[in-house]
């Protein structure tokens, strides 16, 4: 399976270098990726991810919060969103004919409404949590207006599939061959989880937002800039299952027994290492694939 790296509309968040880690300064606004995947099978395509879509970048005030629309100040571009860069890809939308969610905060799941025809793959604990509204920040982060195509989601439970390199992994998901995988992963959000392609390189886990700098997984001395280690846990769910989630990330990425890739959701350094560009262009014909 080819896999095409696609940044679906950057954040662009207050603190500069206190967030990415390479901005020139703490004055200006930062920029973290929005890492999805599009994977080509023999009879559709399949995303990981939408990013923010296309009904975001036109009319962002009645589909986000005030709250992360100042935060992070997304860079909408119309020709970022995952529909347009299909197109670019030479693709046509309508092929993609599943999507594969790590999770449901607007940043991840904001394209759906872009693929109404998809079927939508998520962790039936992300669905029953996000649809509660419980907490002021749960309805800033999960907005029912990015949902209109509720009716095509599948949801799964944690249980059920064989191990994956030694973590749990979900039953087969419907329609989509086994070297698409689901994985929990929570701490992040109580249903988070990241999706394991196996490419034409081995396997790829996009481990969404379970960790935010690659710097995180490092072996003997993780590190994380101090904005996103304050996000991280502004946003968390259960601390204690996300602590222990990236240190099985470090174990898993340290293994060298295994053709693993593992990248996160946000780092732009990572995206531009897998995708070959920077991460202000959109994908394109002539991009390389994974």
């Amino acid at each position: 399976m080819r896999i095409h790296h696609l940044n679906c509309i950057s954040s662009c968040p207050l603190g500069g270098r206190l967030m990415d880690g390479r901005s020139r300064s703490i004055l200006e606004r930062g920029e973290l990726a929005c890492h999805c995947l599009l994977v080509e099978l023999p009879d559709c395509l399949v995303l990981v991810d939408t990013g923010m879509g296309r009904r975001d970048v036109q009319d962002p005030h009645s589909r986000l919060s005030g709250f992360f629309l100042a935060l992070l100040k997304p860079d909408f571009r119309d020709e970022m969103t995952a529909f347009r860069q299909v197109e670019a890809l030479g693709f046509d939308p309508r092929d993609v004919r599943h999507i594969v969610l790590t999770h449901l905060d607007f940043d991840h799941a904001g394209g759906l409404d872009d693929f109404p025809w998809a079927t939508v793959h998520l962790m039936a604990a992300e669905r029953d949590y996000a649809v509660l509204q419980r907490t002021w920040l749960d309805r800033q982060r999960f907005r029912p207006q990015q949902w209109s195509t509720a009716q095509t989601w599948r949801c799964y439970e944690p249980a059920g599939g064989e191990r994956w390199f030694g973590f749990q992994r979900v039953r087969q998901l419907d329609g989509l061959p086994p070297e698409i995988a689901m994985i929990p992963l929570p701490g992040h959000t109580f249903g988070h989880a990241g999706i394991a392609v196996q490419g034409e390189n081995g396997w790829l886990l996009q481990a969404g937002d379970a960790y935010f700098y690659r710097e995180e997984m490092h072996a003997q001395r993780p590190h994380c800039t101090p904005g996103l280690r304050f996000y991280q846990w502004m946003m968390e769910k259960d601390r204690a299952a996300r602590l222990a989630t990236q240190q099985n990330l470090r174990a898993l990425k340290q293994d060298q027994a295994h053709q693993l890739t593992v990248c996160c959701g946000h780092d732009p350094v990572e995206f531009e290492q897998l995708s070959g560009r920077s991460a202000r262009l959109p994908a394109s014909g002539f991009v390389s694939v994974s």
